[in-house]
């Protein structure tokens, strides 16, 4: 059992301000000087890397479609241990899941940790109204902790007051904050939510956020309410069951620039785990120089945000058409995958030269082309999944795929859930290469690093011989 003090940060939806609360908590408690270990409920890489700039320490994604109990819970306690505070904002609304019984919703993850819940509520245009809100939420589901309630976009101190009243005439819930309407171009959003930190001046945002904080919520209930949280106790397991004495003995290129940034930290500590040395390459320097390298991870982001760029490094794309021709085993999630497709049509209809491995043609739509949890199944051999194996991830594209006259390039996933390439399809494969729109969570697919890292060992093993090039690679 440990003593693991935690917080949940949830609304009744999006948009109602989590966001705002998680950054400034994190940020003010950090600059207190406790040490805060953040965590995103969710597939999400966006808000992760904010709360993680906010804390000054990587955020960690909890996800119950992805992972099961068992393996959350020890990943949880894992990464909060040694902390001084462990800091979870939900995503979109508490009780909110994939079906009718709120699987993988933020309330589920609550009960499982047996963590309290802070709850935002966007109390526009509301008074006692809010009281049986709240006390519904507190007794939806048995063993929910509802800790405490913070108001937001309040109209003054009389509409404060009033809601204040009526929640401690009608429930148990105590209010510990409430913020007035603020400015809603405090941290920019874009079609994928938030805008990168990258492209914002994040730092100021946080502070802000912070500063707000301090002048209308009661911080030290906050830190009072989390420390409440009981005991925590996670099974006894091993996380990386496949990764014990491995040597490093193959280099993965890692793509980790403006145009491509979404990787789970969880999926380069399993290729680490699993005998690989990591190796940070760009696609947008002219002036880099890539180290020999056995394998190749290309990451989602925003290749349409720097497709001028990445069409006028030539000689990188180059280099990547010849490692893919010569059998490198590469895999590339979403942004990746447009990067390698023949060109990038941006929503103005501006097109950009991409790497030209497959002959697609990606076009940005202004609404998402596919979004949430997937479920696929292998049909074809590769060198990162075994032929019909099943496993789960999920997507959030802007872009599809439009093929070149009429050329019809072969796909190696069947999607029974979600909407990848279109058609039910996902995956496309062309030699040691797999390309798909799907992401996946290393926790949630422990057989992937292991056969990428055997893979590249493959590869650098024809290498050392001297052959031209590496033959198809398939799973044993």
């Amino acid at each position: 059992m440990s003593h693991l003090p935690r917080l949940i940060v949830s609304a009744l939806s999006g948009g109602a301000g989590k966001t705002i609360l998680s950054l400034g908590l994190a940020r003010h408690w950090l600059r207190s000087g406790l040490s805060v270990k953040p965590f995103k409920k969710g597939p999400d890489y966006i808000d992760a890397v904010w709360l993680g700039r906010a804390a000054g320490q990587t955020a960690t994604n909890l996800d119950p479609f992805f992972m099961r109990d068992r393996v959350l819970t020890r990943l949880f306690a894992e990464q909060a241990r040694g902390h001084d505070f462990s800091l979870v904002e939900g995503n979109r609304g508490l009780f909110d899941g994939k079906d009718t019984n709120g699987s993988c919703s933020t309330s589920q993850l609550a009960r499982l940790l047996q963590c309290p819940v802070l709850l935002i509520l966007d109390c526009s245009k509301m008074t006692r109204t809010v009281a049986p809100i709240v006390q519904g939420c507190s007794l939806f589901e048995k063993d929910l902790i509802l800790g405490g309630v913070i108001l937001n976009r309040t109209a003054g101190n009389r509409h404060r007051s009033i809601l204040r009243n009526c929640l401690e005439e009608y429930t148990d819930v105590p209010v510990l904050g409430a913020l007035p309407k603020l400015d809603d171009t405090l941290i920019p959003e874009r079609y994928m939510g938030l805008i990168s930190d990258r492209e914002f001046g994040a730092e100021e945002a946080i502070e802000e956020s912070a500063r707000i904080l301090g002048d209308w919520v009661d911080l030290a209930g906050i830190l009072e309410l989390g420390r409440s949280a009981p005991e925590f106790q996670a099974p006894e397991i091993n996380l990386w069951p496949r990764a014990q004495e491995t040597p490093r003995r193959v280099s993965i290129g890692v793509v980790k620039d403006a145009s491509l940034w979404f990787y789970y930290p969880e999926n380069l500590q399993a290729l680490e785990r699993a005998g690989a040395r990591l190796v940070e390459v760009s696609l947008l320097d002219p002036d880099a120089e890539w180290p020999e390298i056995h394998g190749l991870y290309l990451g989602g982001g925003f290749p349409e945000i720097q497709a001028e760029r990445l069409a006028a490094n030539t000689g990188i794309k180059a280099h990547i058409r010849g490692l893919a021709e010569r059998g490198l085993p590469i895999y590339a999630e979403c942004g990746g995958l447009m990067y390698l497709c023949s060109r990038l049509t941006t929503e103005e209809e501006t097109a950009y030269e991409m790497v030209d491995l497959f002959p697609l043609r990606t076009g940005l739509s202004s609404k998402p082309q596919g979004h949430g949890y997937t479920l696929c199944t292998v049909r074809r051999s590769n060198p990162f999944f075994a032929v019909g194996e099943e496993f789960t991830g999920h997507e959030f594209h802007y872009s599809r795929c439009y093929p070149l006259q009429g050329d019809d390039v072969p796909s190696c996933l069947q999607m029974s859930r979600g909407t990848g390439l279109g058609g039910g399809t996902d995956g496309l494969l062309y030699k040691n290469t797999l390309a798909c729109y799907n992401h996946i969570h290393a926790l949630g697919v422990p057989t992937w690093a292991e056969n990428f890292v055997r893979a590249a060992g493959v590869y650098k093993d024809a290498l050392s011989r001297g052959e031209p090039s590496c033959p198809q690679i398939s799973v044993p």
